[in-house]
């Protein structure tokens, strides 16, 4: 693990927002073994094989968890937000359910292929 993602959620003000961060790390680490992590545009980048396969990010009222090399995944309708091909974003709210499990098996199967 990377000191600098260490400090980086060991920045984070808010409590709920840290435990978050530290969970979807630990999530990222379990699901993908050979992960490398760095901090890179001021926020935590996981990579296999020198490719994104995840990002994680706050913002005021949520954390971000960025899922990369998604397009051929099936994925549970209105969880994620629209956007490109290739990835799957959700956002996370404070004291809404985080479906770690889904997250997990989702990271595994789009970074199988990298």
């Amino acid at each position: 693990m990377n000191q600098e993602v260490t400090d980086f959620i060991a920045g984070i003000n808010l409590p709920w927002q840290a435990e978050i961060c530290t969970r979807l790390r630990e999530v990222v680490h379990d699901s993908v073994p050979e992960i490398a992590e760095r901090i890179q545009y001021g926020k935590p980048h996981f990579l296999k094989n020198g490719k994104y396969a995840a990002v994680i990010s706050t913002a005021k009222g949520w954390v971000s968890f960025s899922i990369f090399n998604a397009a051929g995944l099936e994925v549970p309708e209105g969880l994620f937000e629209a956007g490109s091909g290739d990835r799957l974003t959700v956002k996370l709210l404070e004291g809404k359910p985080v479906d770690y499990t889904l997250l997990a098996s989702l990271l595994k199967q789009a970074s199988a292929a990298m």
